[in-house]
């Protein structure tokens, strides 16, 4: 078969017409589940709890597979009897088309390294095998299932497209698409399989799967569309279309689905990397082009067998597309989430509720009660903010999943520990790795008056992955000893939560540095509203700038204001439980980077 390249610029077709938020919202499980009688059966979800793949800060959002599932049950597109585990796929399976030093390397850290730009001492290398085992288990339980009649299959991790048979690369360590072909051949499945891929790459490894393994993967078609040119692959019908926005990406893609073949089963990879902005990607697409993408291949398919995979996606958006695609073969129509939707908030408000009060007024005086009014050392130490004890703590992270994605990172034996300064309660989470105790979390908090109000008052807070190394991909930034546990968001959450159950109006920060007000921009803003103006003056005019570098010079002084040096201003910012937010005055100023004097 002689590959088609093709690069193309059309004219924009009509826009879908989305529904609006309301209609959706009023779909139920119940009224789900009675019209997918009367149609093709409804999609089948694979989600299993390790594909939190246990890496941070390497360019995955390694929680895109739990925000979307979290937001698909919150919002009732399927219900949660619809998800399914996977079981890890088998040696044999992965064999039949992968090398036996490909295999070995699972066990290997620095054969997994350079696959995922990591360094070989931060990887739980048995995290990421069972990781990786899982999602492709669920690629070919999702065949499996799809061609028996199950209806489409939507594995929200896999589509590891640049596997070849002797290597791996680009996140991808086996083909979970190729070890699903081979192993439907030998239980007799002999019509055409289809693999669209729409990730934002061409596929090149699972091209060579392919070709090398014609005798037992049979008949196979391959159509891509993607951002990036990487040379001639003759097995692929190809479409490169570098930088495309949303017409001429879906005017390409019906272009190609319509030199699509007939199939007896298609693997579509539906990638959230073509969204624009994805740090790898090379398209421009919105998304509701990213929507229309999965609209239009399904309505292409229509009930032929589909096995739905989630391939790259990089920026904070990409679990949207995910949910997305699940949405449109769920309900055949788009389901718009609110642009301020987030699933981490909607889950951890739940668990809220679900979790018993720290502390209830109507307790009796306890033996830990004496034992604090007296002075005395108490076993369990002093309650945080004279509610929380440690082993409270402890069963909250618990239940927040925040122990259970430590402990991916490599560590065990977590505990909380509470004590009472001057400054305020400090309380500290730590854990063993590599026979040694580390401090992972720590925290100063208290309480204080602002503008007539009480707010939860963080002193300082930080979260440490001390076995992790410091990358070009993950730079030091100033005053931080170790990488991040890649728990920002979860933080924030909690000490809202927190503030909260304690009556309180909000969370208070004073950032010390310009990294911690760019990361808490969202739901922070500076009490004084001049401050706040000259706060989002410097994002507009320096905010291209890399994080790590742009607080180093700030911090040197080496950015101006009007012609004169700048110094960080470490004034109160606040979070509002009500999301009121300061409004900013404008600054008048420019700033600039003046040139570095080495």
């Amino acid at each position: 078969m002689t590959g088609l390249l093709t690069r193309c610029e059309l004219p924009r077709p009509e826009p879908d017409r989305p529904v609006s938020i309301s209609d959706s919202a009023r779909h139920t499980w119940r009224n789900w589940r009675h019209s997918r009688a009367r149609r093709q059966p409804g999609p089948t979800v694979w989600h299993h709890a390790e594909y939190r793949i246990a890496l941070e800060g390497l360019g995955l959002e390694t929680k895109r597979a739990d925000l979307a599932l979290w937001a698909l049950v919150d919002q009732a597109i399927i219900a949660p009897e619809d998800v399914q585990q996977p079981r890890r796929v088998g040696y044999s399976e992965l064999s039949a088309v992968h090398a036996p030093h490909v295999l070995e390397g699972l066990s290997s850290a620095e054969t997994l390294a350079p696959i995922f730009g990591a360094h070989p001492s931060e990887l739980p290398v048995e995290r990421i095998a069972t990781t990786i085992r899982l999602a492709c288990g669920a690629t070919l339980a999702g065949a499996r299932r799809a061609v028996a009649g199950a209806g489409p299959q939507v594995n929200l991790l896999g589509g590891f497209h640049h596997a070849s048979p002797a290597r791996g690369g680009g996140f991808s360590v086996v083909n979970d698409i190729a070890v699903a072909i081979a192993a439907l051949r030998r239980q007799g499945f002999d019509e055409r399989v289809g693999v669209l891929d729409l990730d934002a790459h061409p596929p090149d490894g699972t091209a060579d799967c392919v070709d090398a393994a014609k005798d037992t993967i049979g008949e196979v078609w391959i159509g891509s569309l993607s951002g990036s040119d990487w040379g001639e692959l003759p097995t692929v019908d190809e479409t490169v279309i570098d930088g495309a926005d949303d017409a001429a990406y879906l005017a390409a893609l019906d272009a190609l689905l319509e030199r699509m073949p007939s199939c007896g089963l298609v693997f579509i990879l539906a990638g959230g990397d073509v969204l624009a902005g994805d740090r790898f990607g090379g398209l421009a697409l919105t998304l509701g082009g990213a929507r229309r993408r999965d609209q239009r291949v399904a309505a292409k398919l229509g009930e032929t067998p589909s096995v739905w995979l989630a391939a790259g996606g990089y920026s904070e958006r990409a679990w949207r597309v995910l949910f997305n695609t699940v949405s449109v073969l769920a309900l055949h129509k788009p389901h718009i989430l609110p642009a301020d939707y987030q699933p981490l908030r909607a889950r951890f408000s739940r668990v809220a509720s679900e979790l018993a009060p720290p502390r209830d007024e109507d307790d009796i005086f306890t033996d830990l009660d004496l034992a604090e009014a007296l002075g005395m050392p108490t076993p369990g130490g002093f309650r945080l903010l004279d509610t929380y004890t440690a082993e409270w703590l402890e069963h909250a992270f618990h239940r927040y999943g925040v122990l259970e994605h430590i402990e991916r990172l490599g560590y065990s034996d977590l505990h909380v520990r509470i004590e009472r300064l001057d400054d305020g309660d400090r309380f500290r989470l730590v854990g063993r790795a590599q026979g040694t105790e580390h401090l992972l979390i720590d925290a100063m908090v208290d309480t204080m008056r602002e503008d007539d109000a009480s707010y939860l008052f963080v002193n300082w807070l930080t979260l440490r992955h001390p076995i992790a190394t410091f990358t070009l991909g993950r730079p030091q930034l100033p005053n931080q000893e170790v990488p991040g546990l890649g728990l920002a968001k979860e933080a924030g959450e909690l000490l809202g939560l927190m503030a909260s159950r304690l009556g309180l109006a909000g969370v208070a920060i004073r950032p010390a540095a310009y990294h911690v007000a760019f990361t808490a921009r969202y739901d922070f803003s500076f009490v004084d509203a001049e401050r706040q103006g000259r706060f989002e003056k410097l994002l507009e005019d320096l905010g291209d700038t890399a994080l790590a570098e742009l607080t180093s010079t700030i911090d040197a002084e080496r950015v101006t204001l009007d012609d004169r040096p700048y110094s960080w201003e470490a004034t109160l910012m606040v979070s509002r439980l009500n999301g009121r937010r300061t409004a900013a005055v404008p600054c008048e100023g420019l700033f600039a980077l003046l040139a570095d004097p080495s």
